[in-house]
């Protein structure tokens, strides 16, 4: 599985820690911007989580010019039409998304149109449109899963046509992403569980699929293991930032990780699974992680095995004989699994998250294979194998 040739690309400025969205002004001065437009949702506002944001702006004479806090779980081409409308109107020069995934999707989407031109995000979608850098961009995450602050991806839907839209260019990274744990520390328990796996899925399927690298490797290994560390100790101490923190870095690692080596057939079912039974998608990583790499076991003995060091620590690790480590690594998965299960209800199977039917496995293992990542799975899927891995994570 060792790649002789590589490319690992990571261009942005991490600012992170408890004092983080106080350097927010400093940046944005620093890229010659004075208008900023925050985009946001109404949870996000409603928590309280923009008044440091607003406060730091406002000690250092910068004027957050608009506030767009009405962005949808799952955005779409009309709300980007609207908020680059108000964006222009309000002469913006910059953009500082704060939220989950949608929210920064929809940042990096609405950057497109208002450094662009124009009203039709459409003829932006694909990968290579973009030529030149966009306006100021700064994202501040407000869960610790997607990593979207340090990929270069968005997905946006197009309500008319009834499809999801991708965007790919390095362009939409942005200048940087702020991490600060104050940010995740109202994040009700199941939303912590389900974002926290979906950092571990993606450092997990980066660790071991068919484009891994050695710098792909380093970042996803720390991440999971910041993940084993820190996550139980969230679910017990919602309040503890230094451990909000720990998983905050986490999922910007395995963002970086998994931007730079692809991801395999867990996200290619989750992504299917997501669209025809609407699940959130760090549930879906997380329910399908084990089964897949069950799948894929004798083909990543190696690395899967190498991971339990960072699961469970050195002293299991070199207590488990190297031919069972493999084995090891996916009952440590399991198991903490079931902690979350215990504590949050975190579904562990299909049957458990009460929004699927064993009809729709056909169509979810259909669907499945016509998703990108699976180009990237270390072994070879047919129908029949997606579907037999779908039976599994059925019960």
């Amino acid at each position: 599985m060792s790649n002789s040739y590589y490319e690992f690309f990571c261009p942005v400025k991490v600012i992170a820690g408890k004092a983080a969205l106080e350097h927010i002004p400093y940046e944005l001065s620093g890229l010659a911007a004075k208008r900023p437009m925050i985009v946001t949702d109404k949870g996000v506002r409603a928590a309280g989580l923009l008044d440091p944001i607003i406060a730091a702006c406002e000690e250092s004479g910068l004027e957050i010019v608009s506030i767009y806090d009405d962005v949808p779980p799952d955005s779409s081409t009309t709300v980007v039409r609207d908020i680059a409308a108000v964006y222009r109107k309000e002469k913006c020069d910059s953009i500082i998304a704060i939220g989950g995934g949608s929210a920064i999707d929809t940042g990096k989407a609405v950057n497109i149109l208002v450094s662009e031109g124009g009203d039709e995000i459409a003829k932006y979608s694909g990968a290579g449109v973009l030529k030149r850098p966009l306006k100021p961009f700064l994202v501040v995450p407000t869960t610790a899963g997607t990593g979207s602050e340090v990929t270069s991806i968005a997905v946006i839907t197009d309500e008319k046509k009834g499809v999801k839209l991708p965007f790919t260019s390095s362009y939409l990274l942005p200048n940087a992403a702020v991490i600060d744990p104050r940010m995740t520390l109202t994040l009700p328990p199941h939303i912590t569980a389900a974002t926290a796996m979906d950092a571990m899925t993606h450092a997990v399927e980066s660790f071991t699929c068919m484009a891994k690298n050695p710098l792909s490797d380093a970042y996803a290994a720390a991440a999971i293991k910041k993940v084993s560390h820190s996550l139980l100790q969230v679910m017990d101490n919602p309040k503890d930032s230094d451990a909000r923190l720990e998983l905050a870095q986490a999922s910007t690692m395995a963002g970086i990780a998994f931007s730079n080596s692809m991801v395999g057939l867990v996200h290619s079912l989750g992504h299917a699974t997501g669209a025809i039974c609407h699940l959130p998608h760090g549930l879906c990583m997380s329910l399908y992680l084990p089964y897949v790499l069950e799948y894929n076991l004798e083909t990543i003995r190696g690395p899967l095995g190498e991971l339990l060091l960072h699961l469970e620590g050195p002293e299991i690790y070199s207590a488990t004989p190297a031919s069972r480590r493999a084995e090891a690594s996916i009952s440590a998965l399991r198991k903490l699994r079931d902690a979350l299960y215990k504590r949050c209800q975190l579904p562990r199977t299909l049957k458990e998250t009460g929004k699927v039917t064993e009809e729709q496995l056909d169509q979810i293992a259909e669907m499945a294979l016509d998703d990108g990542s699976i180009m990237f799975n270390p072994k070879e899927v047919t129908l029949k194998d997606a579907r037999a891995v779908l039976q599994r994570a059925w019960a």
